[in-house]
This record gives C-alpha cells, sequence and structure tokens, in this order.
C-alpha cells in the first residue's frame, strides 16, 4: 500500500477557590527551587517503579536528520540536542483486513540518552516527532542525560502515513460554523461530506485510526527500541493512547507521565460545560497577561468577520468560527500569547493573516504538510461512542451559549463533525486497570483542551495515578520548572510525589 495512501501570571480569584486540595488534607505546595524529593512518597505505590534498562539489541534505522528538524521547529534549538529519525512498520489492523496490511510510524529521536522516552502529543496539534524536538528543549537538561526523546506521528498524521479524505471546502465549512448561528444544517452538511468521502476513500480502514490500534503501535515500538517496558509521556488528549497502552500491554508498562488527560465522563453536557469554562478561564489568565481586555477583543474580531468574513489566500473563508478556533489554539500554547495579542488586535483593524496562522495546520493540506483536521476528525470520532441526535446538539449548543457567551457555542461543534461518523462497537479501554505500577499525571488550573476538573475526574479512576497540580494556564503544565522538575525527579530517580501536590503560577 503506498505510504500517502492511507493517506500563570495571576489567576481570578474565583479560579483559585476553585483548586482541588489533596485527597484527605490539604497537600504540599512545591516551590520552584524546592527538591521534589522531599515530598512523601504516594501511598500508590503497591506496585514499584520499573528499573531502567537499556536496549538490548535495538532494531529502529536512525538516520541524521538534525538540519531538517531545526529547520520545521523554526526557532534555534539548544547546541547539545542531536535529532535523527526513522520509521517503524506496524500492522494497520483494519477491521476489514485485520492483521494483514501495515502501516508506516515515523519516529523522531532528541537526544543520546540511554534509555527512550517515547512522547505521544495530542492528535489534533502539531506532530509528535515535532512536538518531541521542541519539548527537548525545554526540559531539564538533566533528563536527557538518561533519556532521549523518542516522539511519535500517531497513526494518520504527520509523516505516519497522513490522512487526506476531506474535501478542502469541507474542511473550511467545519471549521468556520459560527457558534453563534442557530441553524445547524451547514455544519452537519459538511460533516456528512466529510464522512462520506472518508468512508470512500478508506472503505474498511475507516476505524483504523484510533488510540486504542496507537497503542498497538506503540508496543511495535518498544519492541524495536529493545526495552522490555515502555517509558512514555503523553500530552492532553495523548493520554487516552497510554490508557490504551496499559488496558492492552499492563506488564509492559515502565514509568508514564501524562500532561493532562481526557474526561472520562459519560456526562456529556458536564464535559462541554467543563470545557468551555476552562477555554474562559484561560482567557481571562492571558488578557492578565497580556494586558488586554481579551474578551471585548475578541468579541470584536469576530463581530467584524460576523458581518464581513475574509478569504484567505488559499480560497478559504475565515469567519468567526474559524476566528475563535485560531484563538483556543493560541491560547493553548503559551509561548505564543504575545503573538495571539498581536494578532487579534490586527483582526481588529481587518487584517486577519496572523491570527489565520494559528489554524493554517488543520485548514491547508498538502503532501509536504498534509491537514491535522483529517488524522483528528478520524482518531477522535473512534474514540468515541456518543452520537447524540442533530436537536439535542442544537439544545445543548443553545445552553452552553447562554452559559458561556465566547466558547460555548464552539465546544459542542464537534459532536455534529462526528454525527455521521460510523458508531464504535468496541468498548472504550478501561482507566480502572489494576496492577499497574505508578503514574505521574500532571493538571494545569485553566487548561482549554484538557481541563483540569476532567483531568480530576481521569486520576479518580486510575488506582495507581498521583497528581500533580499547576496553578497556571495553557494546555499542559511542563512549561511549569516546578512541574518539569517533579517529571524529572519521577523519571530519572524514581521518586513518586505526593498525590495533589500544588506547584505555584
Amino acid at each position: 500500500m503506498p505510504r500517502r495512501g492511507l493517506v500563570l501570571a495571576v489567576l481570578l480569584p474565583a479560579l483559585l477557590a476553585g483548586c482541588t486540595a489533596g485527597p484527605s488534607k490539604r497537600p504540599p505546595v512545591v516551590e520552584n527551587d524546592e527538591p521534589v524529593s522531599s515530598a512523601p512518597a504516594s501511598s500508590a505505590t503497591a506496585v514499584p517503579l520499573p528499573p531502567l534498562t537499556e536496549p538490548r539489541s535495538p532494531s529502529v534505522d536512525w538516520t541524521d536528520c538534525d538540519q531538517q528538524t531545526r529547520a520545521r521547529l523554526g526557532a534555534d534549538a539548544p547546541t547539545y540536542l542531536r535529532f535523527s529519525c526513522g520509521t517503524v512498520l506496524s500492522t494497520l489492523d483494519d477491521p476489514a483486513l485485520p492483521g494483514r496490511v501495515q502501516t508506516h510510524v515515523a519516529l523522531l529521536k532528541a537526544g543520546n540518552g540511554a534509555i527512550p522516552l517515547v512522547v505521544v502529543n495530542d492528535v489534533g496539534g502539531e506532530p509528535g516527532t515535532l512536538y518531541a524536538a521542541r519539548l527537548a528543549a525545554t526540559l531539564p537538561p538533566a533528563l536527557l542525560q538518561r533519556y532521549s526523546l523518542i516522539g511519535v506521528d500517531r497513526r494518520g498524521t504527520g509523516e505516519s502515513d497522513p490522512l487526506s479524505c476531506v474535501p478542502e471546502d469541507t474542511r473550511s465549512q467545519l471549521l468556520g460554523q459560527d457558534p453563534a448561528d442557530d441553524d445547524l444544517e451547514p455544519l452537519l452538511d459538511a460533516a456528512r461530506k466529510a464522512g462520506q468521502q472518508c468512508a470512500i476513500d478508506l472503505g474498511g480502514a475507516q476505524q483504523s485510526f484510533d488510540s486504542w490500534r496507537t497503542a498497538g503501535d506503540l508496543d511495535e515500538i518498544r519492541g524495536e527500541l529493545g526495552v522490555p517496558k515502555l517509558h512514555a509521556l503523553a500530552h492532553g488528549e495523548g493520554s487516552q493512547v497510554l490508557i490504551s497502552y496499559a488496558a492492552r500491554f499492563p506488564d509492559r508498562v515502565g514509568r508514564f507521565v501524562m500532561d493532562g488527560v481526557p474526561d472520562p465522563s459519560g456526562d456529556t453536557v458536564t464535559v462541554l460545560g467543563d470545557l468551555a469554562a476552562a477555554q474562559q478561564a484561560t482567557l481571562d489568565a492571558y488578557g492578565t497577561t497580556v494586558g488586554q481586555d481579551a474578551a471585548a477583543t475578541v468579541n470584536a474580531v469576530v463581530d467584524r468577520l460576523r458581518r464581513s468574513p475574509q478569504v484567505l489566500p488559499g480560497g478559504s473563508v475565515f469567519g468567526a468560527g474559524t476566528a475563535l478556533r485560531a484563538v483556543v489554539t493560541g491560547l493553548a500554547d503559551r509561548t505564543r500569547w504575545r503573538e495571539l495579542a498581536q494578532a487579534l488586535e490586527a483582526g481588529r483593524a481587518g487584517d486577519v493573516r496572523a491570527l489565520a496562522a494559528f489554524v493554517a495546520p488543520m485548514l491547508n493540506g498538502s503532501d509536504v504538510a498534509p491537514s491535522r483536521l483529517d488524522g483528528q476528525l478520524a482518531t477522535e470520532c473512534n474514540d468515541t461512542v456518543v452520537r447524540m441526535p442533530a436537536d439535542q446538539v442544537a439544545g445543548l449548543t443553545s445552553r452552553l451559549r447562554a452559559r458561556y457567551p465566547v466558547f460555548g457555542g464552539l465546544v459542542t461543534q464537534q459532536l455534529a463533525w462526528c454525527l455521521p461518523w460510523p458508531a464504535r462497537t468496541e468498548s472504550l479501554p478501561t482507566l480502572s486497570t489494576s496492577g499497574l505500577p505508578p503514574i505521574l499525571v500532571t493538571s494545569t488550573l485553566a487548561d482549554p483542551v484538557t481541563p483540569e476538573a476532567g483531568t480530576v475526574r481521569a486520576v479518580q479512576q486510575m488506582p495507581s495515578a498521583v497528581r500533580v497540580a499547576w496553578q497556571g494556564a495553557g494546555h499542559g503544565a511542563l512549561s511549569s520548572p516546578c512541574a518539569a522538575e517533579a517529571v524529572r525527579a519521577f523519571l530519572v530517580d524514581g521518586k513518586v510525589p505526593t498525590d495533589g501536590t500544588l506547584c505555584p503560577a
């Protein structure tokens, strides 16, 4: 099969008041200069952390890709880092042809530490290879003296036989639906077109792109890396892959870190309400940081685009819905907050080019840089069992829009995206797998992608999980020196922090 063929700053007092303390008493606050090892060990240590074993007979063929990776990063990476790339073949596990079709999985190695640490990103974020390269430049150097990061482009994304089944004009329609519009039919029509075309292009393989099967890819990678246990770090929704791995291969779980975890609750109203609230909280924290009346600025840009949508150079229409998605993308990456502030100010004056750059990787697709939307649509729809009727989606949208005027109408749109997609028939992986070693979970007080409330609910269902809570904003806690040091101590020294440990903003 052809390779391309498968195809914080100061937070609001209300936020601080909502912070979750430890399970039975107020947990310690770990200051940035306080060694994490001073925190007493968690009680969730019935199964010890596995020892770090150096690879034996690894079979991945690494080739130098240092110069290309630095060009992809678009910024200077530390000179002590070196990047190399490889590919692993895995089984697609097509439901129509189980075990008979292979798929390529692209890898990137960052650093020279002896122990491989596999890195998985959100399926809708930047490819895992690029995320790992960027992460390696920010993590404590002491971690990279022991580990090398192994970034993975999840199946159907990046360089891993990327999906390209959604027509380009349909992508624009999916992303551009105005959240204030009561008429969902244009969005549903776009979702039908996307689902139909993907069904035609992918056939029986349409449901092969999910976290459960991606966990199988990770085990293939583990074997070719030559290690008996998988040591891994997942960002946001990527944690779903590690949860699936633990359910499928519990005896091969090594040291796992999950930087934010998707909400496992079956209550869609609560999950999406918490998501809209977290996006609003992040917007407020962003506004305080950059000195901008954030809600007023966003509303001004969106209102202008409602009156006069703009056509981008590639032909895509940039309207209210696309602008709000660009804002959420910018809020997720704290390092880009100043860039987002400048883009919004330009948008108020009618120039949306800088704002459009935040969503360009989703709108545009090519052989060189495939759209991130197609792989996200397939994976996230295959990972969910909920198929809410259109009238219920419309009702929920109205209720959330009334409670959260900026983002309430946006967070429900994926329900419409997945409505025409084949319903998942397999059970979802459980979080309650027993007999696992401690798993370190980090949460962020205002996270616009994996809200802290959902991460807390996930941790409550994971018997061996311990949580370090960063009182900051943005998607993921690893930009906090305190949280990063907790991760280093866990991965390198095998020190498990107290569940509920707080890291200050």
